[in-house]
């Protein structure tokens, strides 16, 4: 055990689904490089490799237990079965970095929840993360210079077009990100790589 094991008391064993041997040995080796050594005892968080999220829930030992699953695949229906069944955390394989799974595993050990963001927008009804809005060339402009910090009289200036003009492409770009603030949909174009 490493000395962060030690000192937070965390257990983690990882289980993995059939055929996922690769992931299951790159997961122990992240968990190692977080400082995190696997072993087993009372109250062990269980790291679920698995392909989908439904195949992680199948692996957990029973009731009670904290279930971590790290999956390629996340679905709406299978996230929701997750969240139902008491799993604390799902991360997306290919995205996942040590820092991340170190941090979920303490998250599970404290009982905190931790959800990819596209399959929570999905589950709750709205747009999927991964389908970004299509935007005009103008409103395109007009984000781009918002997250540089201009405001709706410079934008117009550098555009060369009227503020009126510019106050309802941020209008609209208000509602095509489903932001309510100039910072959220700046926000928003950079988690969908608009800007």
């Amino acid at each position: 055990m490493t000395a962060a094991t030690t000192v937070a008391g965390v257990r983690v064993s990882v289980v993995p689904a059939t055929g996922r041997s690769a992931a299951t040995g790159r997961v122990g080796a992240m968990l190692r490089q977080a400082g995190i050594e696997p072993s087993a005892g009372p109250g062990t968080v269980t790291v679920a490799v698995a392909a989908t999220v439904e195949e992680a829930v199948a692996l957990c030992p029973g009731p009670g237990h904290r279930l971590l699953a790290v999956c390629d695949t996340v679905s709406a229906s299978g996230l929701r079965d997750a969240l139902q069944s008491g799993v604390r955390a799902v991360l997306r394989s290919s995205d996942l970095t040590p820092a991340q799974l170190a941090a979920a595993v303490y998250g599970a050990w404290h009982g905190d929840s931790r959800v990819p963001y596209a399959a929570l927008v999905q589950l709750l009804g709205g747009a999927t993360a991964a389908d970004p809005p299509r935007l005009t060339p103008r409103q395109h402009s007009v984000l781009s210079l918002m997250a540089e910090g201009h405001g709706n009289a410079v934008i117009a200036q550098t555009l060369s077009c009227s503020p009126h003009t510019v106050k309802n492409t941020v209008y609209e770009l208000m509602g095509r990100l489903q932001a309510r603030t100039r910072a959220q949909a700046v926000a928003c174009a950079v988690r969908w790589s608009l800007i």
